[in-house]
């Protein structure tokens, strides 16, 4: 892990590094994945602000802490930055874990899942009766796989589908 300090218009006293030294320490236990750290302080009107940037493999993170004592501001930042990592990691072993059992339900059963079956609605019909040679017409213009139709002469309803032999067939009411 790799550690720099800025300072801008503050003091920076051995103190403080030693200080800031000891906290990330107790950072590296949480995650072995951080690589750099930039600690960067300063004052402005009487108002001591510490930042604390955290690059870590796949994230990076920010905190930002301003009160008027330099050491509250890094007790503070190192605080929330702890509370940060943290989370990161519980979101990363959530990712790691769903990530998990996704592969294992994409996996291919050994029993084959049955589809949900479905209903579909459609409008092959034909309102106005017809022969059963203008069904066969119209089932063919169409380009469908079943028909429904009135037949001539007839109130009921009459159902033709093509059949995988390559054949037609009817269905009447009786």
């Amino acid at each position: 892990m790799n550690v720099q300090f800025t300072a801008r218009k503050a003091v920076l006293t051995p103190e403080i590094q030693e200080y800031c030294r000891k906290r990330l320490s107790r950072l590296k236990g949480l995650s072995e994945e951080i690589l750099d750290v930039n600690v960067i302080l300063g004052v402005q009107r009487g108002v001591s602000k510490a930042e604390i940037h955290v690059m870590a493999k796949g994230t990076s993170l920010l905190v930002t802490e301003e009160t008027r004592d330099m050491m509250s501001s890094l007790n503070r930042a190192f605080d929330s930055l702890e509370k940060k990592v943290k989370k990161e990691r519980e979101k990363w072993r959530e990712r790691k874990r769903r990530g998990g059992r996704e592969w294992k339900e994409r996996a291919p059963s050994t029993e084959a899942a049955e589809p949900e079956k479905r209903i579909i609605r459609a409008s092959y019909f034909s309102p106005k009766p017809m022969s059963l040679d203008e069904a066969v017409v119209q089932l063919e213009v169409k380009n469908r796989e079943v028909f429904v139709f009135h037949r001539e002469g007839s109130e009921q309803w009459s159902v033709i589908y093509r059949r995988k032999d390559g054949n037609y067939g009817l269905v009447e009411p009786e």
